[in-house]
């Protein structure tokens, strides 16, 4: 793991690194709240090996990383009532944390998300998180 790697110590569980909202965990894979979310329910899913870049990815990883994404969609989408998901991966360019994340986001028609500029939506507290 890199110096101060947010999500490796997130996904190694390191003191200080918050209380993170699991929602998924293998050990290729593990999926987490976002703390600053688009909407409520939005995931990240990081390989737990520390990989910057989708380019980095080892072959053997593509298949856990995605049908996780994948699986999360439909659980997101399902558990929260939406009408459908954004899923997306920002690569070096808007890649907030230097660690491989994919994002998914529950949608619904008039949700406010424009293209590349959308509002951010806090929860109003850990309880509010954990349902």
């Amino acid at each position: 793991m890199p110096k101060a790697c947010p999500f490796c110590a997130i996904v190694d569980g390191a003191e200080g690194a918050g209380d993170a909202s699991f929602v998924f965990r293998s050990p290729e894979v593990v999926a987490f709240l976002d703390v600053k979310p688009l909407f409520k329910g939005h995931v990240l899913v990081v390989p737990a090996q520390h990989i910057e870049t989708l380019g980095e990815l080892p072959p053997q990883l593509i298949d856990p990383l995605f049908s996780t994404v994948q699986q999360l969609a439909r659980a997101v989408e399902r558990g929260l009532s939406a009408q459908g998901s954004f899923v997306a991966l920002n690569n070096v360019v808007s890649q907030s944390v230097p660690h491989l994340h994919v994002h998914v986001v529950p949608r619904a028609k008039g949700d406010g998300l424009r293209g590349f500029f959308w509002p951010r939506h806090k929860y109003a507290s850990p309880d509010e998180a954990a349902d």
